[in-house]
């Protein structure tokens, strides 16, 4: 993946986040959806929290603040990278994740302030990326050591891979 395409595919996915934020009447956004799971609120927690924290990792691999390791990716995760997707399965965020970066049930206002912030950072980053030394690795708690390039292109899949967790909250919603 081309760092520049990446980031242009970075913040498209991004622009449909800040765009779905309008379509979601303000009295769903935290309420817990029929049936139960994530609220829309507790989804744009997450991935916005998620994208900061794997940001926080990428800057350490461009900076060489990280211990650098001929350890790579585990089997999941060259195959998340591979396929560009996670495995059709639901898999928990791993409680050492949850704890470190919990799930809280956010403001409409404070979505659109992270969504910014993301943006932001993914483009103060991006020019950096391909000048990062790659034995610089900081590890995933599934995926294995990634490097600065392996924690970008791994936003954007993580990314992409909750717009379908917002389509299932809508069903939810629109069933009930």
């Amino acid at each position: 993946m081309k760092i520049a395409s990446g980031l242009k595919a970075i913040e498209t996915v991004l622009d449909v986040y800040r765009s779905r934020l309008d379509t979601i009447p303000d009295e769903q956004f935290t309420v817990t959806p029929p049936g139960g799971g994530w609220s829309y609120a507790e989804v744009y927690s997450h991935i916005l929290q998620a994208d900061l924290g794997s940001s926080i990792a990428m800057e350490r691999c461009i900076n060489g603040t990280c211990q650098p390791t001929a350890k790579g990716l585990n089997l999941l995760g060259m195959l998340v990278l591979f396929f560009h997707r996670f495995p059709p399965v639901k898999i928990k965020v791993p409680e050492k994740v949850s704890a470190k970066m919990p799930v809280n049930k956010i403001s409409k206002e404070e979505a659109k302030n992270l969504l910014i912030k993301c943006r932001k950072r993914m483009g103060e980053l991006a020019p950096f990326i391909k000048d990062a030394i790659p034995q610089n690795r900081h590890k995933h708690p599934r995926l294995g050591n990634l490097d600065a390039k392996e924690w970008f292109k791994f936003i954007l899949i993580h990314t992409k891979h909750h717009l379908k967790q917002l389509d299932r909250i809508e069903n939810k919603f629109l069933k009930a």
